[in-house]
């Protein structure tokens, strides 16, 4: 309990003191996210905010290295500062989607070889364990598709962050908050939480940058290789439909925008203001509304499934939820 409460109070005032910090570092040097048709915001801007938490986690992380306390696997870091300078060159230099694609492959691969590998789906269709090569390119694209999907997201104020929380609590409570992840997210959602004071800013707001949302999303991730590796589950709860109706809004959101801009004659990985979250701006122009509209729906579904007893039914009302979500393919 000694340990929790002194990394609650460590990352929450080293956070502060970061995003404030690397604010006003960027504003000197003007790195300003710039305002273009795609932009949400009107003001001035930085993409600092995945910088302070990231720099925040490595700083918890060498001081916990040389008291020498390994309250989780600090070589997680290695992978986990790779997406960090992706994103971190993403935001300043607009990295071509292919080289950001390579360098997520090889992070997958460092996982992979971490032993966080999908390597048995628990009967989902009738399959169980999965071959090696197969479990090795399954959860290479199960990453591709979770990072860039959270990243997607990053449009509006406050709801990757938002999300990004939302999953590493839900994937610890189904664990029982007794994974060998539970002190590292614990220290990622408490470096999150004074991001919030900057990203409402009216002036000199923080975004969470690709720097955020790419390695925050890939220890997403983790958390659900982890959930499906280790947790005890119930038989008629297929873990894989569970872990695919936490993650509902950003996977169905990613399907949408993809086949969208193919039908559009578009390039799929052609950024746009396509996504539901742009959308409901019919619904409220005010983005923390939007935010708590999408993160209740999360919620609702989440908490169907999980009281539908029988596997089949999980199963038909996932079917049920992917045909709603293409027909608002039509929504333009």
């Amino acid at each position: 309990m000694d340990k929790v409460f002194g990394l609650i109070v460590i990352s929450l005032f080293l956070s502060f003191a970061l995003n404030y910090a690397f604010n006003l570092l960027f504003l000197r040097y003007n790195k300003i996210d710039a305002i273009n048709q795609r932009s949400s915001h009107k003001t001035l801007a930085t993409k600092s905010g995945g910088v302070s938490i990231f720099i925040g986690l490595f700083i918890i992380t060498l001081v916990l290295y040389f008291l020498n306390l390994e309250l989780y696997d600090f070589s997680l870091l290695l992978p986990l500062g790779l997406m960090f300078i992706t994103g971190v060159y993403d935001d300043f230099y607009n990295a071509d989607f292919k080289l950001k694609f390579f360098i997520q492959l090889i992070v997958a691969k460092l996982f992979i070889d971490q032993g966080f590998l999908i390597n048995n789906i628990h009967g989902l269709m009738g399959v169980y364990e999965i071959p090696y090569f197969i479990s090795q390119l399954i959860t290479a694209l199960v990453f591709l598709a979770i990072v860039n999907s959270i990243n997607f997201t990053d449009g509006i104020d406050g709801l990757a962050s938002s999300l990004i929380i939302f999953y590493l609590i839900t994937f610890e409570t189904l664990m029982g908050f007794n994974s060998p992840l539970f002190y590292l997210n614990l220290v990622t959602v408490f470096l999150i939480i004074p991001f919030y004071f900057f990203n409402a800013k009216k002036k000199n707001k923080v975004f969470l940058g690709d720097a955020g949302s790419l390695f925050m999303g890939s220890l997403v991730c983790l958390n659900m290789v982890t959930y499906l590796n280790e947790a005890h589950f119930q038989d008629s709860l297929n873990p894989v439909i569970i872990s695919f109706t936490i993650l509902i809004y950003p996977l169905l959101d990613l399907i949408r925008v993809f086949f969208l801009r193919i039908y559009n004659g578009v390039s799929p990985f052609k950024a746009d203001k396509n996504h539901l979250h742009h959308k409901l701006v019919y619904v409220s122009e005010n983005h923390y509304l939007r935010v708590m509209l999408i993160l209740a729906s999360s919620i609702l579904i989440l908490f169907l499934i999980l009281t539908i007893e029988n596997t089949l039914n999980t199963i038909y009302s996932v079917i049920l939820i992917l045909i709603i979500s293409i027909l608002t393919l039509k929504i333009k």
